[in-house]
């Protein structure tokens, strides 16, 4: 699908417009994040039913009553992704407005995401109403991060960047590797919506120890692949410096999520931020894999300028 779009000629771009409208789709990728790293705190925080009800939180907008750092963590967390589903709409009808000036294929991908991000919404919704069931907390975060892929490849597509066709085999490892580290998220998050690390620990051979030991062992396939991707960046000659620098910031990603991983085991999940912040730095991972892997793409491209 991504080569179908970069494919698209552009012949009748509006700068000012897509420019808008590309820094619109990074503030609403960094936002995402952000929402991923408060939904990882308020899951950590046993906060993801503090708010009983839903949409509404002890049926207010502002549950200024019952206001606690729970609560108050479950009522920011619909308020980023409520925030975030409003600047899809926006996205969906500037690009809708401006569509005779833009390329053919951004407003079908802004479709798609707010298609994503309703899906999100309703998969909110149910964890709350199902009492936090494993199987819809894992969905939503896999429907999180396609919708977080979905923007970043928005943007890198609008992004100026020039073509040096010289990516070769990086296209399809960092392809590969970002399916690998999206599969491992999911099991991480089937880690945490079982809490299988917390009962491994605490009974040993108990059966959920089998998801952590999966998870655990997803650690040497993402190794290798961002292993392979490195190596790739770095021994293709002539390759975009873009690219290179992306390849140094994987593997500095990848070295702190090992790190946050060892520690957080080690003091037995004692410790939240450190949880945390081994969630948010596997997403940023990821994020940084699929941009390579987009921008590998587009290394075959016509050069685009904006």
């Amino acid at each position: 699908m991504t080569e179908s779009i970069l494919q698209t000629a552009i012949p009748r771009q509006s700068p000012s417009v897509q420019v808008w409208i590309r820094r619109l789709v990074w503030k609403m990728a960094i936002a995402t994040i952000l929402l991923m790293a408060v939904g990882s705190a308020t899951r950590v925080m046993n906060a993801g039913l503090a708010c009983p009800d839903w949409p509404l939180c002890y049926g207010q907008w502002i549950p200024s009553q019952q206001m606690n750092l729970q609560v108050f963590l479950e009522w920011f967390h619909r308020l980023d992704a409520a925030l975030i589903g409003l600047s899809t709409l926006v996205l969906v009808g500037l690009s809708g407005w401006f569509r005779q000036v833009l390329p053919r294929w951004l407003p079908w991908a802004s479709l798609g995401a707010l298609a994503l991000i309703l899906v999100q919404g309703l998969l909110g919704g149910l964890t709350v109403i199902e009492l936090l069931r494993f199987d819809i907390v894992t969905a939503h975060l896999g429907t999180a991060m396609a919708f977080l892929g979905a923007l970043l490849t928005i943007a890198l597509c609008l992004m100026p960047y020039q073509s040096h066709r010289t990516a070769g085999n990086l296209r399809a490892i960092a392809g590969v590797v970002t399916g690998v580290i999206y599969l491992q998220c999911l099991l991480g998050a089937l880690v945490g919506s079982q809490w299988a690390a917390h009962q491994c620990l605490a009974i040993a051979g108990h059966p959920f120890c089998q998801i952590l030991h999966s998870h655990l062992l997803g650690v040497l396939p993402t190794a290798i692949g961002v292993a392979a991707t490195l190596w790739c960046t770095w021994r293709t000659p002539a390759l975009n410096p873009l690219l290179r620098q992306l390849g140094l910031v994987a593997a500095a990603l990848f070295s702190s999520q090992i790190l946050f991983g060892v520690a957080t085991l080690k003091l037995h999940l004692q410790i939240e931020p450190l949880t945390v912040a081994h969630h948010s730095v596997g997403i940023c991972l990821w994020s940084t894999l699929l941009a390579i892997a987009v921008l590998a793409v587009r290394d075959h491209q016509d050069p685009v300028r904006v």
